[in-house]
């Protein structure tokens, strides 16, 4: 693992790594056997925060994270979410394009392999979505949208995902759901959080 350390104000460590897949490797390894005086785990695409609480120091903290021996794949997870989407994205018929499958074909891969959430961001309870089929890696569009409606079902590069609230956004749309995953009096508020597992399920308009 190469990893560079910052350390963040009085009680975090930033871990900035080379890959996405270092990064999920590594958070798995540190949220399945946590050190001392570690409260939070926060991924993102290149980078890991890792929030600790004192007696633990920055220097005792930063050689955990440089003792952790991540795995080669992700931790088997007891949490998993079924997302039924109705299927009829304004982006559909160009995702099937670009991916030179059929529309039917693209749901098909869509809800037939299972997804992890890597990590969080954008939006509260915007969960980036990996290990789907790889046959559905799109670009964004090239002119994003004012307005993508609460619900949403999106893809993007490798990742897929659920807008949480009405926003501005980029990905290719393909479908809707229902499904909150994002509530504030929840507890959690976010439904979808890293290393839970997603299964998304074809619904009836």
């Amino acid at each position: 693992m190469n990893a560079r350390l910052h350390r963040c104000g009085e009680h975090a460590v930033l871990v900035e790594l080379g890959r996405l897949e270092e990064v999920v490797a590594l958070y798995d390894a540190l949220a399945a056997d946590p050190p001392r005086g570690i409260v939070d785990l926060v991924p993102a695409a290149r980078t890991l925060l890792v929030r600790f609480e004192p007696p633990a120091r920055h220097a005792e903290v930063e050689s955990a994270v440089l003792a952790a021996r991540p795995a080669g794949g992700r931790r088997v997870t007891t949490e998993e979410v079924v997302i039924p989407v109705v299927y009829d994205g304004d982006d559909l018929a160009d995702v099937a394009r670009l991916t030179g499958l059929t529309e039917r074909e693209v749901v098909a891969a869509h809800t037939g392999t299972a997804w992890t959430v890597a990590f969080c961001g954008f939006a509260p309870g915007f969960g980036y979505l990996i290990g789907g089929d790889a046959r559905l890696a799109v670009p964004r569009r090239t002119e994003s949208r004012v307005r993508v409606p609460t619900g949403a079902v999106g893809l993007a590069g490798e990742f897929s995902g659920v807008y949480p609230r009405e926003s501005p956004g980029g990905w290719q749309l393909i479908g809707r759901t229902e499904t909150v995953v994002w509530d504030i009096a929840a507890d959690p508020p976010a439904l979808l959080r890293p290393g839970v597992r997603v299964r998304f399920a074809e619904a009836l308009p």
